[in-house]
């Protein structure tokens, strides 16, 4: 059984990894893919697998991008840390859900279900994935808390959106910086993910603040953006293509 992993903790990954080898060794797992951007450009690059095990929130966007963006021919087996809202609709139109911290036991079961699937079975499974394609309907707004008050902030004002350790840090074009409560994955999930791109575990970026791209010594991409950020603002060499991809619009 070949398989995809689409996945962008690596903690999360090789616990996956692990977890197969013990209950099915026969499997071959034939890639690992962080995004949604390099998931698409895998799935339209290499032969299909057997069964896909994808993460729900990837570092640029929501797996259900996916599906807008190419054909997906094989069972999914989706995995979240959260999303309990969804639920009911992964257990619906997915071959499996499974809950974070992944046990072996779910592995398994999700195996077995996969190998009493028949073919007419897969077909109306793979007939019902376009319902996992919601339109998406990102905020142009946000109410941020200061003080007594709220302050509406303009989606097109943000620099970038920064966290460090369990604090929240909207910088604004203008050079201002506002305290936020919600966490970077959260405030993400809801901007639209042609405008915003997450750099690295710290920062979120509005493609329009991006003022300069330096390559670093070690193919690293040192960004400047339109305002002052907390630390130096780095791309890792291995999100280098992903990131000029995001920046000349072609995703």
């Amino acid at each position: 059984m070949r398989v995809l992993i689409v996945e962008d903790e690596t903690s999360s990954y090789e616990n996956l990894l692990s977890i197969l080898r013990e209950v099915a060794p026969d499997t071959e797992v034939v890639g690992n893919t962080e995004s949604v951007a390099a998931t698409v450009r895998w799935l339209n690059e290499n032969v299909s697998p057997d069964l896909i095990f994808m993460d729900i929130h990837l570092s640029d966007d929501s797996a259900f991008a996916i599906f807008s963006q190419t054909e997906v021919t094989v069972p999914i087996v989706f995995t979240t840390a959260y999303d309990q809202y969804a639920l009911d609709a992964f257990h619906v139109n997915s071959i499996e859900y499974l809950l974070k911290p992944i046990k072996a036991k779910d592995v398994a079961r999700a195996i077995d279900k996969f190998r009493l699937l028949s073919h007419i079975d897969l077909s109306a499974y793979l007939s019902r994935m376009e319902s996992l394609t919601p339109e998406p309907h990102w905020q142009s707004r946000l109410l941020v808390p200061y003080r007594d008050m709220l302050v509406p902030v303009n989606v097109a004002d943000i620099c970038f959106i920064y966290s460090s350790e369990k604090n929240t840090t909207i910088g604004l074009k203008s050079g201002e910086q506002l305290a936020y409560h919600k966490s970077l994955e959260s405030i993400l999930s809801t901007l639209d993910p042609h405008q915003f791109f997450r750099a690295n575990k710290q920062f979120a970026i509005n493609r329009d603040s991006v003022q300069k791209i330096t390559v670093w010594f070690d193919s690293r991409l040192l960004l400047t953006l339109v305002t002052n950020t907390p630390e130096d603002l780095f791309i890792s060499k291995n999100r280098a293509a992903e990131f000029k991809q995001w920046m000349t619009g072609r995703r």
